[in-house]
């Protein structure tokens, strides 16, 4: 069996005394992906963000390899590059081409040599289809390409566990497809992942389990299986009937 490598204890997060995250406890194995769906508002995004550290948490602990994440902690920047996210905003430099953006933080943080990560970069940005667009500037790339950039980003810092969040949600249609078939990748490579996604039928394709969110709850915890052909609540049957989906493995 794998190993446990992340874990999440009666987790309970609130803004101004309104709960957003109440309760929430999780286990995940080494090399799992995990999707966590759910309505608008239910606090799937909060939930990366706490995992991550970058969000403060009222009550409850966050452990990877049983080493407690927090943000108050002075280990905390060590942690947290441990537990890489990509958003759906990109947030790459403007005035760094492709590679120097993916190269920054490995050397900032890392204190890498920049022929090793170059070296590295190049390799991963030819990985998803972009090592002739590394001199590029984000203006002059696509919603898709900058979002693989982000990705190139994150994975070179080695993390353990990968977040993303919604990272299909600015893209146009044509977009979504060239992103989502990079996490795909990374999945069949054994990447332990947290994603959170409103597209169903790449959520169907690529969840080893499920997690339905709402109301700041954990309402199902299941095999995609069973969450998309017989979930367990009423809730989750009227959440998935507002989705048309389709296969695409």
């Amino acid at each position: 069996m794998s190993e446990e490598i992340l874990k999440i204890e009666h987790l309970y997060k609130s803004y101004e005394d309104i709960p957003v995250l109440e309760d929430i406890s999780l286990t995940v194995k080494k090399g799992e992906t995990v999707v966590i769906v759910g309505p608008s508002g239910c606090g799937k995004s909060t939930f990366l963000r706490c995992i991550n550290g970058l969000e403060d948490i009222q009550e409850g602990h966050v452990y990877l390899e049983g080493a407690q994440i927090n943000p108050a902690s002075s280990e905390s920047a060590v942690n947290r590059q441990k537990i890489g996210m990509v958003f759906q905003s990109y947030d790459l430099f403007p005035h760094k081409t492709v590679l120097e953006n993916v190269i920054l933080a490995p050397m900032k943080v890392q204190k890498r040599k920049k022929e090793d990560a170059t070296k590295e970069a190049l390799a991963l940005l030819d990985r998803v289809g972009l090592s002739a667009r590394k001199d590029s500037y984000p203006r002059q790339l696509s919603g898709g390409q900058k979002q693989r950039v982000a990705i190139v980003r994150a994975l070179m810092m080695h993390p353990e566990v990968l977040l993303f969040d919604e990272v299909t949600a600015a893209l146009d249609p044509e977009m979504v497809r060239e992103v989502l078939d990079v996490i795909l990748d990374l999945a069949r490579n054994n990447s332990t992942m947290l994603i959170v996604t409103h597209e169903m039928a790449f959520a169907r394709a690529i969840a080893d389990r499920v997690l339905f969110l709402d109301g700041g709850h954990i309402i199902e915890d299941t095999d995609p299986g069973q969450f998309f052909d017989s979930p367990g609540t009423e809730r989750a049957k009227k959440f998935l009937q507002t989705f048309e989906y389709e296969n695409v493995r």
